[in-house]
Protein backbone atom coordinates (compact mmCIF):
# COMPACT_ATOMS: atom_id res chain seq x y z
CA UNK A 1 0.00 0.00 0.00
CA UNK A 2 2.83 2.41 0.86
CA UNK A 3 6.50 2.40 1.75
CA UNK A 4 8.49 3.88 4.62
CA UNK A 5 9.18 7.12 2.74
CA UNK A 6 5.44 7.82 2.65
CA UNK A 7 5.29 7.58 6.43
CA UNK A 8 8.45 9.65 6.83
CA UNK A 9 6.86 12.59 5.02
CA UNK A 10 3.63 12.20 6.99
CA UNK A 11 5.52 12.21 10.33
CA UNK A 12 7.51 15.29 9.34
CA UNK A 13 4.30 17.23 8.64
CA UNK A 14 2.74 15.93 11.87
CA UNK A 15 5.74 17.09 13.90
CA UNK A 16 6.43 20.42 12.25
CA UNK A 17 2.90 21.55 11.40
CA UNK A 18 3.51 22.55 7.80
CA UNK A 19 4.90 21.16 4.56
CA UNK A 20 7.42 24.02 4.43
CA UNK A 21 8.91 23.22 7.86
CA UNK A 22 8.72 19.49 7.14
CA UNK A 23 10.65 20.01 3.90
CA UNK A 24 13.36 21.92 5.74
CA UNK A 25 13.67 19.15 8.32
CA UNK A 26 13.94 16.50 5.59
CA UNK A 27 16.13 18.53 3.28
CA UNK A 28 13.44 18.50 0.58
CA UNK A 29 11.31 21.09 -1.19
CA UNK A 30 7.88 22.00 0.13
CA UNK A 31 6.29 20.78 -3.10
CA UNK A 32 7.92 17.34 -2.76
CA UNK A 33 6.58 16.89 0.78
CA UNK A 34 3.11 18.08 -0.29
CA UNK A 35 3.10 15.72 -3.28
CA UNK A 36 4.22 12.68 -1.27
CA UNK A 37 1.66 13.37 1.44
CA UNK A 38 -1.09 13.74 -1.16
CA UNK A 39 -0.04 10.43 -2.76
CA UNK A 40 -0.25 8.67 0.61
CA UNK A 41 -3.71 10.10 1.25
CA UNK A 42 -4.79 8.99 -2.22
CA UNK A 43 -3.63 5.43 -1.55
CA UNK A 44 -5.48 5.38 1.77
CA UNK A 45 -8.56 7.00 0.29
CA UNK A 46 -8.90 9.31 3.29
CA UNK A 47 -7.24 12.58 4.38
CA UNK A 48 -4.56 12.51 7.06
CA UNK A 49 -4.25 16.25 7.58
CA UNK A 50 -6.46 19.28 7.30
CA UNK A 51 -5.28 22.77 6.42
CA UNK A 52 -5.88 25.55 8.94
CA UNK A 53 -4.83 29.19 9.15
CA UNK A 54 -1.98 28.27 11.51
CA UNK A 55 -0.82 25.27 9.50
CA UNK A 56 -1.69 21.60 9.17
CA UNK A 57 -3.54 19.60 11.80
CA UNK A 58 -3.97 15.82 11.83
CA UNK A 59 -7.37 14.34 11.09
CA UNK A 60 -8.78 11.60 13.30
CA UNK A 61 -7.23 9.01 10.99
CA UNK A 62 -3.95 10.88 11.07
CA UNK A 63 -3.92 10.79 14.87
CA UNK A 64 -4.64 7.04 14.80
CA UNK A 65 -1.90 6.40 12.23
CA UNK A 66 0.82 8.51 13.88
CA UNK A 67 1.88 6.10 16.70
CA UNK A 68 2.03 3.22 14.21
CA UNK A 69 4.15 5.32 11.85
CA UNK A 70 6.47 6.24 14.74
CA UNK A 71 6.82 2.55 15.59
CA UNK A 72 7.84 1.85 11.99
CA UNK A 73 10.32 4.75 12.19
CA UNK A 74 11.87 3.27 15.33
CA UNK A 75 12.13 -0.15 13.72
CA UNK A 76 13.75 1.21 10.54
CA UNK A 77 16.21 3.28 12.58
CA UNK A 78 17.12 0.25 14.69
CA UNK A 79 17.63 -1.79 11.52
CA UNK A 80 19.91 0.89 10.07
CA UNK A 81 21.93 1.02 13.31
CA UNK A 82 22.23 -2.77 13.29
CA UNK A 83 23.46 -2.78 9.71
CA UNK A 84 25.93 -0.02 10.49
CA UNK A 85 27.23 -1.92 13.50
CA UNK A 86 27.92 -4.95 11.30
CA UNK A 87 30.25 -3.02 9.01
CA UNK A 88 33.81 -4.32 8.92
CA UNK A 89 35.53 -1.58 6.94
CA UNK A 90 36.68 1.49 8.86
CA UNK A 91 35.23 3.94 6.39
CA UNK A 92 32.28 6.24 5.98
CA UNK A 93 30.94 9.41 7.58
CA UNK A 94 30.68 10.04 11.31
CA UNK A 95 28.14 12.72 12.15
CA UNK A 96 29.26 14.64 15.22
CA UNK A 97 26.96 17.09 17.00
CA UNK A 98 28.32 19.82 19.26
CA UNK A 99 27.83 23.54 19.99
CA UNK A 100 28.78 25.84 17.12
CA UNK A 101 31.71 27.59 18.92
CA UNK A 102 33.30 24.19 19.56
CA UNK A 103 33.27 23.33 15.85
CA UNK A 104 35.47 26.34 15.10
CA UNK A 105 38.00 25.34 17.73
CA UNK A 106 37.98 21.69 16.63
CA UNK A 107 38.60 22.51 12.99
CA UNK A 108 41.46 24.87 13.89
CA UNK A 109 43.16 22.30 16.13
CA UNK A 110 45.49 19.48 14.97
CA UNK A 111 43.08 16.87 16.36
CA UNK A 112 41.15 16.18 13.15
CA UNK A 113 44.25 16.23 10.98
CA UNK A 114 45.88 13.59 13.18
CA UNK A 115 42.72 11.47 13.07
CA UNK A 116 42.38 11.69 9.29
CA UNK A 117 46.03 10.73 8.85
CA UNK A 118 45.35 7.54 10.79
CA UNK A 119 41.91 6.86 9.31
CA UNK A 120 41.74 8.41 5.82
CA UNK A 121 38.57 6.52 4.96
CA UNK A 122 36.54 8.15 7.75
CA UNK A 123 34.99 11.58 7.20
CA UNK A 124 33.85 13.74 10.12
CA UNK A 125 30.70 15.76 9.48
CA UNK A 126 29.60 18.30 12.10
CA UNK A 127 25.91 18.83 12.85
CA UNK A 128 25.27 22.08 14.74
CA UNK A 129 21.93 22.63 16.43
CA UNK A 130 20.34 24.75 19.17
CA UNK A 131 18.82 21.57 20.59
CA UNK A 132 20.16 18.20 21.64
CA UNK A 133 19.94 15.96 18.58
CA UNK A 134 18.40 12.51 19.04
CA UNK A 135 21.17 9.95 18.59
CA UNK A 136 18.64 7.11 18.95
CA UNK A 137 16.88 8.37 15.80
CA UNK A 138 20.11 8.68 13.85
CA UNK A 139 20.24 12.49 13.83
CA UNK A 140 23.94 12.17 14.74
CA UNK A 141 26.41 9.42 15.67
CA UNK A 142 28.48 11.05 18.40
CA UNK A 143 27.80 14.04 20.64
CA UNK A 144 30.02 16.43 22.56
CA UNK A 145 27.65 17.67 25.25
CA UNK A 146 28.02 19.85 28.30
CA UNK A 147 25.50 19.91 31.10
CA UNK A 148 24.45 18.48 34.41
CA UNK A 149 23.46 14.97 33.33
CA UNK A 150 24.03 12.99 30.13
CA UNK A 151 21.17 11.17 28.42
CA UNK A 152 20.68 7.88 30.29
CA UNK A 153 19.86 6.13 27.00
CA UNK A 154 23.37 6.87 25.68
CA UNK A 155 26.81 5.55 26.55
CA UNK A 156 30.00 7.50 26.93
CA UNK A 157 32.26 9.20 29.41
CA UNK A 158 33.04 12.51 31.03
CA UNK A 159 36.01 14.09 29.27
CA UNK A 160 36.43 17.49 30.93
CA UNK A 161 35.06 20.07 33.32
CA UNK A 162 33.56 23.30 31.98
CA UNK A 163 34.21 26.26 34.32
CA UNK A 164 31.98 29.34 34.35
CA UNK A 165 32.71 32.90 35.46
CA UNK A 166 31.05 36.32 35.53
CA UNK A 167 31.83 38.61 32.60
CA UNK A 168 31.30 42.25 31.63
CA UNK A 169 32.26 44.36 28.63
CA UNK A 170 34.98 47.00 28.76
CA UNK A 171 32.30 49.62 28.09
CA UNK A 172 30.18 48.44 31.03
CA UNK A 173 33.17 48.55 33.40
CA UNK A 174 34.06 52.06 32.26
CA UNK A 175 30.54 53.24 33.11
CA UNK A 176 29.75 51.18 36.21
CA UNK A 177 32.98 49.66 37.47
CA UNK A 178 33.55 46.06 38.60
CA UNK A 179 31.64 44.37 41.42
CA UNK A 180 33.80 43.96 44.53
CA UNK A 181 32.36 40.50 45.18
CA UNK A 182 29.19 38.45 45.10
CA UNK A 183 27.52 40.68 47.69
CA UNK A 184 28.02 43.64 45.36
CA UNK A 185 26.11 42.06 42.45
CA UNK A 186 22.73 43.46 43.50
CA UNK A 187 24.08 46.93 42.69
CA UNK A 188 24.85 45.93 39.13
CA UNK A 189 22.79 45.21 36.01
CA UNK A 190 22.52 41.66 34.72
CA UNK A 191 21.57 39.67 31.64
CA UNK A 192 19.01 37.01 32.60
CA UNK A 193 18.15 33.56 31.29
CA UNK A 194 14.88 32.69 29.54
CA UNK A 195 13.21 29.95 27.50
CA UNK A 196 15.29 26.75 27.35
CA UNK A 197 17.85 28.34 29.72
CA UNK A 198 15.33 29.32 32.40
CA UNK A 199 16.12 26.22 34.47
CA UNK A 200 19.89 26.31 33.89
CA UNK A 201 22.02 26.11 37.03
CA UNK A 202 23.50 29.53 36.16
CA UNK A 203 19.99 31.00 36.12
CA UNK A 204 19.26 29.51 39.54
CA UNK A 205 22.61 30.71 40.86
CA UNK A 206 21.94 34.26 39.64
CA UNK A 207 18.48 34.33 41.26
CA UNK A 208 19.87 33.11 44.58
CA UNK A 209 23.05 35.21 44.58
CA UNK A 210 21.67 38.52 43.32
CA UNK A 211 17.87 38.51 43.87
CA UNK A 212 17.68 42.32 43.83
CA UNK A 213 19.73 42.91 40.69
CA UNK A 214 18.24 44.75 37.72
CA UNK A 215 17.71 42.42 34.74
CA UNK A 216 18.34 44.49 31.63
CA UNK A 217 17.62 41.73 29.09
CA UNK A 218 17.02 37.98 28.90
CA UNK A 219 18.39 35.47 26.42
CA UNK A 220 17.26 32.02 25.33
CA UNK A 221 20.74 30.90 24.20
CA UNK A 222 24.34 31.03 25.39
CA UNK A 223 25.53 32.86 22.22
CA UNK A 224 22.75 35.36 22.91
CA UNK A 225 24.12 35.92 26.41
CA UNK A 226 27.59 36.55 24.99
CA UNK A 227 26.20 39.10 22.51
CA UNK A 228 24.19 40.90 25.21
CA UNK A 229 27.19 41.16 27.53
CA UNK A 230 29.39 42.42 24.67
CA UNK A 231 26.80 45.13 23.97
CA UNK A 232 27.36 46.52 27.47
CA UNK A 233 23.85 45.90 28.80
CA UNK A 234 25.03 44.11 31.92
CA UNK A 235 26.94 41.27 33.53
CA UNK A 236 26.27 37.56 32.98
CA UNK A 237 27.77 34.20 33.94
CA UNK A 238 29.30 32.50 30.89
CA UNK A 239 31.36 29.42 30.10
CA UNK A 240 34.98 30.53 30.47
CA UNK A 241 35.78 28.90 27.11
CA UNK A 242 33.46 31.43 25.44
CA UNK A 243 33.87 34.48 27.65
CA UNK A 244 37.64 34.47 27.72
CA UNK A 245 37.86 34.06 23.95
CA UNK A 246 36.08 37.40 23.43
CA UNK A 247 38.43 40.39 23.34
CA UNK A 248 35.52 42.70 24.26
CA UNK A 249 34.82 40.88 27.53
CA UNK A 250 36.50 40.98 30.94
CA UNK A 251 36.31 38.25 33.59
CA UNK A 252 35.14 40.12 36.71
CA UNK A 253 34.45 37.23 39.14
CA UNK A 254 35.36 33.59 39.04
CA UNK A 255 35.69 30.88 37.97
CA UNK A 256 32.64 30.16 40.13
CA UNK A 257 32.78 26.63 41.52
CA UNK A 258 29.01 26.20 41.85
CA UNK A 259 28.58 26.72 38.11
CA UNK A 260 31.14 24.21 36.86
CA UNK A 261 29.53 21.68 34.50
CA UNK A 262 30.97 18.69 32.64
CA UNK A 263 31.74 17.82 29.04
CA UNK A 264 30.64 14.34 27.89
CA UNK A 265 31.48 12.27 24.82
CA UNK A 266 28.36 10.24 24.00
CA UNK A 267 27.00 7.80 21.46
CA UNK A 268 24.16 5.30 21.17
CA UNK A 269 24.81 1.75 22.49
CA UNK A 270 23.92 0.26 19.08
CA UNK A 271 26.58 2.42 17.40
CA UNK A 272 29.36 2.13 19.95
CA UNK A 273 31.04 -0.80 18.15
CA UNK A 274 30.37 0.37 14.60
CA UNK A 275 33.91 0.60 13.15
CA UNK A 276 33.69 4.18 11.85
CA UNK A 277 32.09 5.39 15.11
CA UNK A 278 34.33 3.30 17.36
CA UNK A 279 37.59 4.58 15.88
CA UNK A 280 36.64 8.26 16.31
CA UNK A 281 35.13 7.74 19.77
CA UNK A 282 38.20 5.85 20.98
CA UNK A 283 40.56 8.33 19.30
CA UNK A 284 38.97 11.25 21.15
CA UNK A 285 38.93 9.36 24.45
CA UNK A 286 42.63 8.50 24.10
CA UNK A 287 43.71 12.03 23.14
CA UNK A 288 42.22 14.07 25.96
CA UNK A 289 45.46 16.04 26.20
CA UNK A 290 44.51 17.52 22.82
CA UNK A 291 40.75 17.57 23.37
CA UNK A 292 40.57 19.35 26.73
CA UNK A 293 42.28 22.57 25.58
CA UNK A 294 39.81 22.66 22.68
CA UNK A 295 36.85 22.26 25.04
CA UNK A 296 38.18 24.81 27.50
CA UNK A 297 39.30 27.43 24.98
CA UNK A 298 41.27 30.21 26.65
CA UNK A 299 40.10 28.94 30.05
CA UNK A 300 43.09 26.62 30.11
CA UNK A 301 45.11 29.74 30.91
CA UNK A 302 43.00 30.51 33.98
CA UNK A 303 44.00 28.86 37.21
CA UNK A 304 41.27 26.74 38.80
CA UNK A 305 42.35 28.34 42.05
CA UNK A 306 41.18 31.76 40.86
CA UNK A 307 38.89 33.49 43.40
CA UNK A 308 35.16 32.89 43.09
CA UNK A 309 34.27 36.30 44.42
CA UNK A 310 32.94 35.14 47.80
CA UNK A 311 33.51 37.63 50.61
Amino acid sequence: MFDWNDLKHFLAVARHGSTLAAGRALGLSQSTVHRRLAELEKRLGRPLVKRQATGYRLTELGEQLRPHAEAVESAVTALERGLAASEEDVAGTVRVTCPEPLVTRLTKSPLLQIFHTRHPGVRIEFVMSDRYLDLAKGEADIAFRTGEMPDSALVGRKISDSPWALYASHAYIERHGKPDGLRDLNKHMMIGFDGPLAGHRAARWLAETAPATTIMARSTSIPGLVYAVKSGLGLAPLPVALGSSEADLVLVLGPIGELTTSWYLLTHPDLRNTPRVRVFFDFVASHLDLVRPILLGNSREISPASPTGHN
